[in-house]
């Protein structure tokens, strides 16, 4: 009876180790597919990085180029309406006295139509803006 224990154990010690040994073989097999697997994945983690970079620089000098345009608009918007939708007189009449120029001041629609005026400006610059946000890949 104790005959036959001893080649069933030798049998089970053997596969255990024919499995471990197979075991650490694939897994070293796994392992190595694993590291290439995570070699793709940085380079192309480092490659869009390298693009992502390119595309917030071109989004930056979009955004400076739009950013400087408007504000010149704005400040043409300004000047024109800062002195009234009419422009101020440049005749000399004998007679008139200074105080009745001061008459010429801003009415309250010329305020209203500069502020449409730069609201209008802002407008445009944010559709310009968005227009070329769209065309950056």
């Amino acid at each position: 009876m104790f005959g036959l224990m001893i080649p069933i154990q030798f049998y089970i010690y053997a596969a255990l180790t024919l499995t471990t040994i197979l075991g650490f073989g694939y897994g070293k097999y796994e392992s190595a597919k694993y590291d290439t697997y995570v070699a793709k994945v940085d380079a192309a983690g480092k490659a869009q990085e390298a693009k992502n970079a390119v595309i917030k620089q071109q989004s930056e000098i979009v955004n400076k180029g739009i950013k400087n345009e408007y504000e010149a608009k704005l400040a043409a918007v300004r000047n024109y309406y800062a002195l009234g939708v009419r422009p101020p007189s440049g005749s000399t009449v004998s007679g008139v006295s200074p105080t009745t120029q001061g008459t010429d001041a801003n009415p309250t629609y010329s305020v209203l139509i500069g502020q449409c005026a730069q609201t209008t400006a802002q407008l445009t610059s944010l559709q310009e803006w968005v227009n070329s946000q769209v065309g950056i890949k």
